[in-house]
């Protein structure tokens, strides 16, 4: 149907020719929102077929603008029979027509089919925005019920908030309490000091098609009506243009709270609808639970300051203690050894306890595991082999996190024999990439191995499976603090000859280069010492005991080289190198190629 502008927006006057004293609007519907009679004067003007919307629920032909909020009214009229009256949109086609609805319930000697009758007056035609809007602004229902029942559920409102000594927590359940409860569309607790003008919002309960008044400020004087409920503590219904709340509509309900006979809050409790669903008695039940929250405020006002009070204490007894060592540093001799033993106490006592809670991960998972097999957990085979790998998993860990353990006693001890033997780079990297590669596919990592373009192949002198236990921990180390970028590990001849026990040998520097977080510049000098970690936090969130730089650091230096660590600070990446001697010097090949290295990468 395509109607002109003037036929879209006709008055009532051009739409009414029918007979005058009957309702424009008269359906009987059942809870569902099924119609069971249709009348409309307008019928022939609006194209409308009486006999097509008997016996189903109102749809596009004919139907509320929005279905809920209309449904929820209809219904509440069917379960308690009371009548409601409200002014509601409906949907014509793309016409939105307002009429003034009265649903009241048809008593019926069969209560089993409730059913009610939605009689209404024809009021104007509005675009679909304007009728949208017009539905947002209906209040909330409350369900009737007696003041006993009302007075039960504010006491338990009451208990709620009286569980917390914490301000906000008291003032957010007080509104959220009374929000739920009295059905209202915003419920505003404010802060009150005598002698200031203003009111602050610090809490607020309100429906979610409303904007937000928390942190906004009431002006008060002593003309407002506000300041008589504030020195009066007796309850009053305001419209909310009377309080200064221009922008809101309907009435308020204004209550004091109040500790000792002085006001400490006020509680504004809304209700949009032009006609509010107060009861009588809900003035002294609301004002009795105010009772409670000024008394609530008051001792959590008074525990808050204790506490700030308390914070000042030890701040100042803080002070006192710095400015007591401070004297003590005189000293200096006794003190510094007095502060290195309890340091290396306090380190030593965090390592054993990160260090019993990384043996006590994989062993709980072992444990698991197994307890879930003996306990028949399995669902088939699958599983069950599922299950068995997963404990397996956790006994390698587990042992990984002993023998390194066992290798800082040992070298601490000095009973850590190394072998010297011939040791082919090739090998020893494609052994590292393989280990390695897939741990860094996991996190999206480029892995990429750099071995220097020589005519022979690059012979190291060393013990073979320390020397991959120290690339392994380096490289894992790389990959678990690096959480985008790429990883290189590449390889250098040194020119230079150093004499190592009476010999002069060459040596091969070999670096792991990253991307991930990085060390500061002051917590680098803590990487190599036992028993320290530079932040216990990151232990915490990567796992691991912390030793594997101190490990591979001995084991390097067992075998004649050094290990030195490079980073510009945090999130800069890190460089870790160390040195190994060669069995042989190896013979370079001289070219133009500014990188003629090989490069391995995942998937390669």
């Amino acid at each position: 149907m395509t109607l002109s502008d003037s036929q879209r927006f006709a008055t009532a006057s051009e739409l009414s020719s029918a007979d005058k004293h009957y309702p424009d609007l008269v359906l009987i519907q059942d809870a569902g929102g099924q119609c069971l009679s249709f009348y409309c004067k307008y019928c022939n003007q609006l194209s409308l077929s009486p006999n097509a919307l008997v016996g189903h629920p109102l749809e596009t032909d004919f139907a509320p603008a929005i279905a809920a909020p209309y449904l929820e009214r209809l219904q509440y009229v069917v379960e308690y029979s009371v009548p409601q009256q409200f002014r509601y949109p409906f949907q014509c086609g793309d016409r939105y027509l307002v009429f003034d609805l009265t649903i009241s319930p048809v008593l019926m000697p069969h209560p089993s089919l409730p059913i009610a009758m939605v009689s209404g007056e024809w009021v104007n035609e509005v675009k679909k925005i304007d009728a949208f809007a017009l539905v947002d602004q209906l209040g909330r229902i409350a369900p009737p019920l007696s003041p006993e029942h009302r007075r039960k559920l504010l006491s338990y409102v009451s208990r709620d908030v009286g569980r917390s000594l914490d301000l906000d927590t008291i003032h957010q359940k007080t509104v959220d309490g009374l929000g739920d409860l009295l059905a209202l569309d915003r419920c505003l607790l404010c802060h009150y000091k005598p002698d200031d003008p203003i009111l602050n919002v610090v809490a607020e309960f309100h429906r979610p098609a409303l904007d937000s008044m928390l942190a906004s400020e009431i002006e008060l004087d002593e003309q407002s009506p506000l300041w008589a409920v504030l020195q009066e503590r007796q309850p009053q219904i305001l419209s909310a243009a009377a309080i200064g709340l221009s922008d809101l509509s309907g009435s308020v309900l204004a209550v004091a709270t109040y500790h000792k006979e002085q006001s400490n809050g006020l509680i504004l409790m809304h209700v949009a609808s032009p006609s509010p669903t107060w009861m009588q008695g809900d003035l002294q039940i609301v004002q009795d639970l105010a009772d409670q929250i000024g008394t609530n405020i008051a001792h959590a006002t008074v525990f808050a300051e204790s506490q700030s009070l308390a914070a000042e204490l030890q701040r100042a007894n803080t002070s006192l203690q710095q400015k007591h060592l401070e004297l003590q540093r005189a000293n200096i001799s006794l003190e510094e050894a007095h502060q290195q033993a309890e340091e290396a106490s306090r380190l030593k006592s965090e390592f054993l306890a990160n260090t019993s809670h990384e043996l006590r991960t994989p062993l709980n998972g072992m444990i698991g595991f197994l307890k879930l097999i003996l306990d028949g957990m399995a669902d088939d085979p699958e599983e069950q082999q599922e299950f068995i790998q997963e404990a397996y998993r956790s006994a390698i860990h587990l042992l990984n996190i002993i023998n390194d353990i066992l290798d800082i006693a040992k070298i601490e001890a000095g009973k850590m024999d190394l072998a010297r033997d011939p040791i082919n780079l090739d090998e020893l990297m494609q052994d590292v990439y393989r280990r390695t590669c897939k741990q860094a596919e996991q996190k999206n990592l480029s892995l990429e191995v750099r071995t220097p373009d020589i005519r022979d192949p690059v012979i190291l002198l060393g013990d073979y499976q320390r020397l991959l236990q120290v690339m392994l921990n380096l490289v894992g180390n790389s990959i678990k603090f690096t959480n985008e970028g790429e990883i290189i590990i590449s390889t250098e001849i040194l020119p230079e000859k150093e004499v190592v026990r009476g010999e002069e040998r060459r040596f091969a520097r070999i670096s792991v280069a990253d991307t991930g977080i990085g060390v500061s510049l002051e917590k680098q000098d803590k990487l190599f010492q036992n028993f320290s970690q530079i932040d216990s936090s990151r232990t915490r969130q990567y796992g691991g005991t912390g030793l594997g730089l101190a490990i591979s650091q001995k084991l390097v230096a067992a075998m004649d080289g050094v290990v030195n660590f490079f980073s510009l600070g945090e999130g800069l990446g890190a460089t870790v190198t160390f040195t190994v001697p060669l069995f042989q010097d190896p013979i370079m090949v001289l070219n133009d190629s500014t990188d003629s290295s090989e490069l391995l990468k995942p998937g390669n």
